[in-house]
């Protein structure tokens, strides 16, 4: 197991980085604020996805049990218009895989499953989620900033996840520990022209309450 950013002796505790899925477990280790899956998506996939219509890069907002992952992203992919092909199935597959760790590792009974297709500076400030843990995966574009920094500060060094590296965090809800200090942003890339096509997963404990 290796450490992101330059070799030091941390004083503060530092993001895992590992080359394989399972590596993600690393998460429940003591003073581990986030897990970095350092892999590259099949080039094929890739390409598919840098060179789809932003209009047809799926795009959606829901909550959903952790079964209902597959059918799911299909819906989504058909109602954005995303062309069925081999490349789709494969990048299916390889959300449904992340989905499956995640809820492994956070027990959640429900997802928030979100696919943002980005354009402007979303989420701009760097922050720390009111939540237990959150994955996030940037397929197209530039991926998520990072960087430690106290309570209404700033990172002064701040690292980037790469493309197709999945990003799995603590948020101030983790159970048993101090609060990190790992702060994070989506990069900025408004005026730029470059789209970005994010996927996020959060735990959610109940379905909302329907309004009468």
């Amino acid at each position: 197991m290796v450490y992101m950013g330059k070799e030091r002796a941390c004083s503060v505790p530092c993001v895992h980085i590992t080359d394989r899925l399972d590596g993600f477990a690393e998460i429940k280790a003591p003073d581990c604020p986030a897990v970095i899956w350092q892999r590259a998506l099949d080039p094929a996939v890739q390409n598919w996805l840098d060179q789809l219509s932003t209009a047809h890069l799926p795009k959606a907002r829901v909550i959903i049990r952790p079964d209902d992952i597959r059918p799911t992203v299909e819906e989504i992919c058909d109602a954005s218009g995303t062309p069925d092909c081999p490349q789709r199935q494969r990048w299916i597959e390889d959300v449904v895989g992340l989905a499956g760790t995640f809820v492994a590792l956070t027990s959640a009974p429900y997802l928030r499953l979100r696919l943002d297709v980005v354009t402007t500076n979303a989420c701009k400030k760097f922050h720390i989620d009111y939540l237990t843990a959150r994955m996030i995966c940037t397929y197209r574009g530039r991926g998520t900033q990072y960087g430690y920094a106290h309570e209404g500060a700033a990172p002064e060094e701040i690292f980037h996840v790469p493309t197709g590296a999945p990003l799995l965090m603590r948020g101030r809800h983790w159970p048993n520990t101090p609060t990190s200090t790992l702060k994070h942003r989506s990069p900025s890339i408004e005026g730029t022209g470059e789209t970005r096509l994010v996927l996020v997963f959060d735990p959610v404990d109940q379905l909302p309450q329907e309004k009468p």
